[in-house]
């Protein structure tokens, strides 16, 4: 049997074998509104392997706009010829409503919150399934545990509405070098030693919020 996986951000799409970003797969336009088709026609080659899909998985639903998924909603109704969610098809939403929501420039809460999955028609006809351990980080539960209550806003903050990062997953440094050299020399030990080993470097990396921090770093 045929099963699609795509996924909202590109980065997420190459992790999934065979994946492709939603709106490359389903031919979505950049501009929707709450009327928007597809550009997929009914006897096009797209149409008919979703005609023979059995599982569409989309990753990362949260960060789409709830218009984006309402527009593959309605084009799969027109390509099955059935009235229904979908047009019947199985999809599995995933993605986590803590990390990164729509992006709509210039918006209020309010504004980003209606843009949201959970604000669409579709959202109570979903069966919510939700995960309780966080795997990746279940070696640390002091970890675990502390972005479980950054994620449901328990955690303290301090001015400026600022989170107090805890003092374990702190890296130290003294005043006499750089903070990005005590950090690269954390997460890259031996680096001139281990720079010809792909294992080592592809294990390890540090994340940077602006494109300008990425370049000081490299």
């Amino acid at each position: 049997m045929i099963a699609l996986a795509t996924a909202t951000s590109g980065v997420a799409a190459a992790i999934l074998p065979g994946g492709r970003t939603a709106h490359s797969r389903f031919d979505i336009p950049l501009q929707i509104n709450d009327t928007t088709m597809t550009k997929m026609s009914k006897q096009s080659g797209a149409a008919k392997l979703i005609r023979q899909a059995k599982l569409i998985i989309w990753d990362d639903a949260p960060m789409a706009k709830r218009q984006t998924i309402e527009t593959v909603d309605r084009s799969f109704r027109d390509i099955m010829d059935v009235n229904v969610p979908f047009g019947g098809k199985v999809m599995v939403f995933g993605g986590d409503f803590r990390q990164v929501l729509p992006v709509v420039p210039k918006s209020t809460r309010a504004e980003t919150v209606n843009a949201s999955l959970v604000k669409s028609y579709l959202w109570p006809l979903m069966e919510k399934i939700h995960f309780t351990t966080n795997m990746r980080a279940r070696a640390d539960p002091n970890f675990s545990d502390f972005l479980l209550r950054v994620g449901n806003g328990d955690e303290q903050t301090v001015k400026d509405n600022l989170l107090r990062l805890p003092e374990q997953i702190v890296v130290k440094h003294n005043g006499d070098e750089r903070p990005e050299e005590c950090l690269i020399r954390e997460i890259f030990p031996s680096l001139h030693q281990n720079s010809k080993s792909a294992q080592f470097i592809t294990e390890r990396a540090i994340l940077a919020s602006r494109n300008e921090f990425v370049d000081q770093l490299n």
